[in-house]
């Protein structure tokens, strides 16, 4: 049920309805936008600070250029509530019955004025670079547009996109929302620049995008509508590469968002009397621990410790240690590529570097995984969150990190299934030299284990037994082993915890072979490539028959719920239970 609808947005079908309003009713839908935002993800959850800052960028951008047609890459597209709701898309607001219908970053399936499904950072300038040169060759006079803000300048590909589009002959305009934040603060020299830039009006004469031969132009308050409407006009149709910067306030429109942009950058459903979370307090989690174990590593006398993060502290919470172990905390941006290569250089010099990476965000890294670190063999620990199957959009996903990682030389992928277990396996990484360690933090409620019966010593895997049962053993990895024990104990079957997603337990599975019929395996992660393959390949020619579950190989996307994935892909106790029974039939 439509909630407002008194608003001028709903007049709004498609950015040509838009062109008919005075800047005053612009005006008026900023603020009706911004409100809807606010209302929609006290529900649901969201982002909030981003798409509260472009509010005017978005409506002056759709007002002056004419969409679909002319066309623009959003970077990072968490900020594109306001473009969806320009877009035909408003009911998704409007309507709380609605709130789903719509995915939350850009998709081409979704609207002809989305161009790219991108979810994550700093691709928008390759992205329309490569579109410019297309149009180019093909003959076209299309304005291609990139945004790019929210922190996605941090990252590197964004420098690589800018070294190109400096050098398009023809139109092409990269605007930069600076709004002085990523998830956290921006860090690095590129925020020195862009500080000179903001502080003279533009005019400072160490401007890096003129260096590079852009026309560089600046608005100084980028939530002015009128100013924006004049400076899109500016760029319009003009023959050659320019950058837009544009100075926002990240949060405009709702102070607690301002107040604390980190915390707003992303939100759980909330109280729109008081902003308190809905959420029920939080509990110990694998990232609490594996923050917590480092803090008392250094506390213990290990100084040479260095926790690296590229800007998602507040996935692990490591706000506090930030402030408490300045000397022993790194942010290197939103740049994942950057992170690992510190680190490998941090590892090459004797210290202990502990990156602490977001499974969806990690594929940026992978040249660096394999190249600098895995090549050189070198010591550095790594704590991956995040590497689950869940309903999330498809550039969101979890479920690679074990793929790339348990096929890279001299990488031991360690998989965890409790705390106790997290706690243990960082001590030992920490302290090891032997080669690069990672541990996939388990997802979902982890049971805190016993520590009496955590190995702490990994340098060779052994499976431990957490059942004794006859014809089938079970190998449930990480965060599936709460669902094994289910499925063991309605087969009657043998249970393991594997350790590790891809260092095997040869001398076990040579044993198992021989005392049972079945083998199940069941990982939290897409089965080609994964932890089920390996077991089933080693073990191909022994006489036993071996069933792996885990995700086929395909993209989850928003509109699927987590029950129909489960099923979907038979990782439902029940189903597991069934299949089991058939094969031993």
């Amino acid at each position: 049920m439509n909630q407002h609808p008194d608003y001028l947005l709903n007049k709004i079908k498609s950015p040509a309805d838009l062109k008919q309003l005075s800047l005053a009713q612009m005006q008026r839908l900023a603020e009706e936008i911004r409100t809807l935002i606010i209302e929609k993800d006290s529900v649901t959850g969201g982002h909030l600070g981003p798409d509260l800052g472009i509010v005017e960028a978005t409506i002056a951008y759709h007002y002056v250029f004419n969409a679909p047609k002319d066309k623009i890459v959003w970077d990072v597209s968490h900020q594109t509530y306001p473009h969806k709701m320009l877009t035909g898309r408003a009911y998704a607001w409007l309507d709380p019955d609605r709130y789903g219908d719509v995915t939350p970053y850009s998709n081409p399936e979704e609207s002809p004025y989305d161009y790219f499904a991108v979810g994550h950072t700093s691709t928008s300038i390759s992205l329309a670079t490569g579109m410019a040169k297309a149009r180019d060759l093909m003959g076209g006079k299309e304005n291609i547009m990139a945004l790019i803000g929210d922190g996605s300048m941090t990252g590197g590909v964004a420098f690589e996109g800018l070294n190109n589009a400096a050098i398009e002959p023809h139109n092409l305009v990269v605007v930069v929302n600076d709004n002085q934040w990523s998830i956290d603060k921006n860090v690095g020299g590129l925020t020195v620049a862009l500080k000179a830039l903001r502080d003279s009006n533009g005019q400072a004469a160490a401007n890096p995008f003129t260096a590079m031969g852009f026309d560089y132009r600046y608005v100084a308050d980028g939530n002015d509508l009128e100013a924006m409407i004049e400076a899109f006009k500016g760029v319009k149709d003009v023959d050659h590469p320019i950058l837009l910067h544009i100075n926002t306030l990240k949060g405009k429109g709702y102070q607690p968002a301002i107040d604390d942009e980190e915390g707003h950058h992303w939100v759980m459903p909330f109280n729109l009397k008081d902003d308190s979370s809905k959420a029920p307090a939080s509990k110990p989690s694998p990232a609490s621990v594996a923050v917590k174990t480092v803090e008392e590593a250094i506390d213990q006398g290990n100084k040479h410790i260095m926790a690296i993060n590229a800007a998602i502290p507040g996935v692990f919470g490591l706000d506090d240690m930030k402030v408490n172990y300045p000397a022993h905390y790194v942010d290197v941006g939103i740049a994942e590529q950057e992170s690992v290569g510190f680190a490998a250089g941090f590892a090459k010099e004797g210290a202990t570097p502990v990156l602490f990476e977001n499974s969806t965000f990690l594929q940026r890294a992978f040249d660096q995984l394999s190249h600098d670190v895995a090549a050189n063999n070198l010591p550095v620990v790594m704590v991956v969150a995040g590497g689950t199957i869940n309903p999330n959009s498809k550039t969101h996903v979890g479920y690679f990190d074990q793929v790339m990682l348990s096929n890279l030389p001299n990488w031991t992928y360690l998989a965890p299934s409790s705390l106790a277990e997290v706690r243990a396996m960082l001590n030992w990484a920490i302290e090891q030299k032997q080669g690069p360690v990672a541990i996939k933090l388990p997802g979902g409620s982890v049971p805190e284990g016993d520590p009496e019966n955590t190995l702490e010593n990994y340098d060779k895997i052994k499976y431990q037994e957490v059942k004794h049962g006859e014809k089938t053993a079970i190998l449930a990895l990480g965060a599936t082993l709460e669902k094994g024990i289910k499925a063991a104990e309605e087969l009657g079957a043998s249970l393991f915890n594997p350790i590790s997603a891809n260092i095997l337990d040869t001398d076990c599975l040579n044993q198992l072979a021989k005392d049972y019929d079945l083998i199940l395996t069941l990982e939290d992660n897409t089965l080609d490539g994964g932890f089920g393959q390996k077991i089933a390949s080693y073990l191909a020619d022994k006489p036993i028959l071996v069933k792996s579950f885990g995700l086929s190989r395909m993209y989850i996307d928003t509109d699927m719920s987590f029950a129909k994935i489960l099923e979907d892909n038979h990782l439902n106790v029940d189903q597991i239970v069934a299949d089991a029974r058939e094969l031993l039939d």
